[in-house]
């Protein structure tokens, strides 16, 4: 049987993947599509005067996320299929958890301290402090405020971001319980998640196209981490084309209007992605960055914008973009060097081993 995304003169994900792949730069363009797409929230407080919620009925933020999640959804199936649980469960662990940690704790800590409005006494004493970092670390929180910070600003809260992680280690927690269960490497099931996940969405949108959006959210992501999932189980039938992947995305846009657009935008653009990453027509000159800052840029670009805008209240969002990359790339810098290359570095100890950056996802 042949795979569904066979096209006879493309080469094979898996012949892609003995090649270079553009994973660290997309990543860190996704990140900064974030950044960009949350320079308009931010300033005005309504999500949808971003402007491709218009076009698309999506921000750029938002499928950027998505990109994020099938880039995720490939890499992380390939780490537990080449590695086994444990290593998995301490990369994984070991990728997200120190930046998120001292992230909230920076934000918190200092970032907090210098903006809040309360005397620093009541601030560090103030118990939202500490329900801050609670909630922030256990539950990835991302609507929680602090004390005095932002309090003029459209939205409160100063990690905008952090609320995806719950989807990503969901997601991290159904690879390994299919990897317990022996059913990770099954072409069939993986087959089968997607086209399950893919008809609740079109069955919400034609049933219940009101729907709350957290509901549309909590089938969106996991259909896209196990849509990029599917992709790596059936590597060595299913092809990187860029014609096919041309063509779902016009399939898309005629689609505009109906139940059936919102799957198929999200399983389009999440082909198109994987195509950019490993079709070696791209990949024959790519370039691959020392440093990998995507993680930090999507930590840390909410919380430098917010308080960008705390100080210039009255500068416009195009204003404020180019300083926040700024500030943005810097602090991921340091993130990446001083808190997330070396957890890398204990990681491959941990597990006795080098590990390849290929395999190495960022969370979104």
């Amino acid at each position: 049987m042949r795979s569904p995304l066979f096209v006879p003169t493309s080469p094979t994900i898996s012949t892609a993947m003995a090649g270079a792949n553009n994973f660290t730069v997309l990543r860190l363009l996704l990140a900064v599509a974030v950044v960009v797409s949350h320079a308009f929230s931010v300033t005005t407080g309504v999500v949808t005067d971003e402007p491709l919620a218009t076009s698309t009925g999506f921000t750029l933020g938002e499928h950027a996320v998505n990109g994020f999640f099938v880039i995720s959804g490939f890499l992380v199936t390939m780490s537990f299929d080449q590695r086994g649980w444990r290593d998995y469960v301490i990369a994984r662990a070991l990728r997200i958890a120190p930046g998120l940690i001292v992230a909230t704790l920076v934000v918190a800590l200092l970032l907090g301290a210098a903006m809040t409005s309360l005397p620093l006494t009541a601030y560090v004493e103030s118990p939202d402090l500490r329900r801050f970092i609670g909630m922030t670390l256990s539950s990835f929180k991302s609507n929680i405020a602090l004390p005095g910070v932002f309090a003029d600003n459209p939205f409160k809260f100063p990690m905008g971001t952090v609320w995806t992680l719950k989807y990503e280690v969901l997601c991290y927690g159904g690879v390994l319980a299919f990897g317990l269960l022996g059913l990770l490497r099954s072409r069939a099931v993986s087959l089968a998640l997607v086209a399950g996940l893919a008809l609740s969405l079109t069955s919400l949108d034609l049933l219940r196209p009101d729907a709350a959006k957290s509901l549309e959210t909590s089938l969106r992501l996991p259909l896209i981490f196990a849509f990029g999932a599917a992709l790596y189980v059936w590597r060595n039938r299913a092809r990187l084309s860029g014609p096919l992947a041309l063509a779902l995305l016009v399939a898309t846009a005629l689609a505009g209007g109906t139940f059936l657009y919102k799957t198929l935008l999200f399983l389009s653009t999440s082909y198109a992605i994987m195509w950019l990453a490993l079709a070696p027509v791209l990949t024959r000159r790519t370039y691959e960055p020392k440093a990998d800052l995507s993680y930090g840029t999507y930590l840390y670009g909410w919380p430098v914008q917010q308080s960008l805008h705390a100080l210039f209240p009255t500068a416009s969002a195009l204003a404020l973009l180019v300083p926040s990359l700024l500030i943005t790339f810097a602090v991921a810098a340091a993130s990446w060097y001083g808190v997330e290359k070396p957890a890398l570095a204990l990681k491959a100890r941990t597990l006795g081993r080098r590990t390849l950056k290929t395999i190495e996802p960022a969370a979104p």
